[in-house]
């Protein structure tokens, strides 16, 4: 599409910023087996951990929520999910499965996009697995009630061949003009993302589909540490950004820095957390203490002791309340509430504008 096109991607131009962000992601990438070979009962922990947080921050940001309780029940599956939101959540926890173990098996089609799109919606009325049949808007919703449309997307009528025309020019410039994938992956999901080919669901499946092309390049940081997480604690920047670089983007006239510059920036704030996680571990030879306190601290939200000993099912009841006490010493979290129903929740500054 747009953005794929040899013309579109001949003129676009880099500054030393950039390539230097592209350079990092690249040594990160290259560092990643060194960390994958160390610790396994802890890359298991951040695997249980990432794999929770992205199911609930990528439907958080498109208002999907349960209680959670309700969402920990759903991601160890005893359950059955009841209403519309625990029928996404678990929708998008069995797609994220299958992408996670079988990536390799999922070219970039239309059917691979179908196939997904089929998955978050495979517990609900919504009949998953095909392209929109009425034209839709973005918009942006303000605490007044007012709205705005920030961009209209392909036409339903055009979508079909709008879709046909990604998968050509994606498979172009990565196949048959070689050119940087982590070039090539942003900008196919911003493309994606101005087709918006589906009546919903267009957000986490774009977010299925970042993963996917980015497994298929071995950038394999999205295991260990949530990318949608990272995501939704910057979702102000990812919006104004998305909304900057597909401005014209009809016209092939849009400036796709924006949305680069906040792609890049998600990768490398991920692959410098799964770095010193697992610095900090190597550090501390494994401790129980630094497991207890790197699972809390990559907590979003309230959490009870009973979610991270799921974290660190190797680490005693006792040995967390010593490691929570030192960390509200530390100013780090705070205890709301008492007796069963008490809650923890971390002290943490959100992230901001990505440079």
């Amino acid at each position: 599409m747009h953005s794929l096109t040899p013309v579109f991607l001949d003129d676009i131009s880099f500054t030393a910023k950039q390539a230097s962000a592209i350079q990092a992601i690249g040594e990160f990438r290259g560092k990643q087996l060194l960390y994958t070979q160390q610790t396994p009962q802890i890359l298991d922990d951040l695997r249980t951990a990432a794999m929770i947080e992205s199911v609930i921050s990528s439907n958080r940001l498109e208002g999907i929520t349960a209680a959670p309780d309700r969402i920990e029940a759903l991601m160890l599956r005893p359950t059955m999910a009841v209403g519309r939101s625990e029928e996404e959540i678990a929708g998008y926890r069995d797609a994220l499965e299958e992408l996670h173990g079988h990536s390799e098996r999922f070219p970039v089609n239309e059917n691979t996009l179908l196939h997904f799109h089929d998955m978050i919606n495979r517990y609900t009325v919504e009949l998953g697995g095909r392209w929109k049949r009425v034209d839709n808007v973005i918009l942006e919703r303000y605490e007044d009630g007012t709205e705005r449309v920030r961009f209209r997307p392909v036409p339903a009528a055009e979508t079909a061949s709008a879709i046909a025309q990604f998968v050509h020019s994606y498979a172009m410039a990565i196949h048959h003009d070689r050119r940087e994938p982590l070039i090539v992956i942003p900008l196919a999901i911003l493309d994606f993302l101005c087709i918006h080919p589906f009546e919903d669901g267009n957000g986490r499946c774009s977010r299925l589909l970042m993963l996917l092309l980015l497994y298929h390049f071995g950038y394999e940081v999205g295991r260990y540490i949530s990318l949608e997480r990272v995501i939704e604690q910057s979702k102000q920047t990812y919006y104004e950004t998305l909304e900057a670089s597909s401005k014209n983007w009809h016209q092939g006239k849009h400036d796709p820095h924006p949305w680069l510059n906040y792609s890049w920036g998600v990768l490398i704030a991920a692959y410098k957390e799964f770095a010193d996680r697992v610095g900090t571990i190597q550090t501390a030879r494994g401790s129980k203490t630094e497991r207890v306190r790197s699972a809390v601290l990559r907590r979003l939200g309230e959490f009870a002791i009973s979610d991270i000993e799921r974290d660190c099912p190797t680490v005693s009841r006792d040995m967390i309340r010593v490691v929570l006490n030192q960390l509200r010493d530390e100013g780090l979290v705070e205890l709301r509430g008492k007796g069963r129903g008490a809650k923890w929740e971390k002290k943490e500054k959100r992230v901001g504008r990505t440079e």
